[in-house]
């Protein structure tokens, strides 16, 4: 099993755009009854305080009630009623924002991972928010979930043998609102990253 140390709140920055950036090439853990499915986060998208585009924009309320919670939770989301995205609570108790885990590199549990999504090459397994979510066993009942807890299921780390990653940043991609901020990061070179290639150069 990969040597992964978990995370806790006070390395997590109190800055949802920073901790976007600093998520890039940390781990997503999940220590699920079948086994440990983990991958490196390769792309994030922040959707800070004030953020036109982000679910906290409106107020707080029942749906989007943990992205006003403690940052380093877990907020998840149905898109489109499809498909579920996972997100990180960014700023500090009762402030509304977040960070989208938008792709992943698989590190332990393919097997996992291809029996949650089907049959799928590697590269594609969790590029992109919906398949990650799906391929990591992700959905609602992860949504309010402290991912700092030391006895968290799902949970945020750091590899030994992570090195430091080139961070690209360009627009976020599938919204309207906001659209021009450059609050999109990913790691350069990375084939896992999703999204068009005009925007991952």
């Amino acid at each position: 099993m990969t040597r992964i140390r978990r995370l806790r709140r006070s390395e997590l920055p109190a800055n949802t755009v920073e901790l976007a950036r600093f998520l890039i090439g940390k781990m997503l853990v999940h220590d699920s009854p079948e086994g440990r499915l983990s991958g490196r986060i390769v792309e994030t998208e922040a959707y800070p305080v004030g953020d036109a585009a982000g679910h906290a924009f409106t107020g707080r309320s029942v749906a989007n009630n943990s992205l006003f919670l403690h940052r380093g939770t877990a907020y998840v989301r149905l898109s489109y009623g499809s498909c579920w995205l996972f997100n990180v609570a960014s700023e500090a108790h009762g402030v509304g924002a977040g960070v989208l885990i938008r792709a992943v590199e698989p590190v332990e549990g393919l097997t996992l991972m291809e029996r949650h999504r089907g049959p799928s090459n590697l590269r594609d397994l969790a590029r992109g928010p919906g398949r990650l979510a799906t391929a990591f066993g992700i959905d609602k009942l992860f949504d309010g979930l402290d991912l700092c807890a030391p006895s968290s299921r799902l949970w945020l780390g750091k590899w030994r043998r992570s090195s430091s990653a080139v961070i690209g940043v360009s627009l976020r991609i599938g919204i309207t609102r906001d659209a021009h901020r450059r609050l999109r990061f990913y790691e350069r070179g990375n084939s896992f990253v999703s999204g068009p290639s005009r925007l991952n150069r």
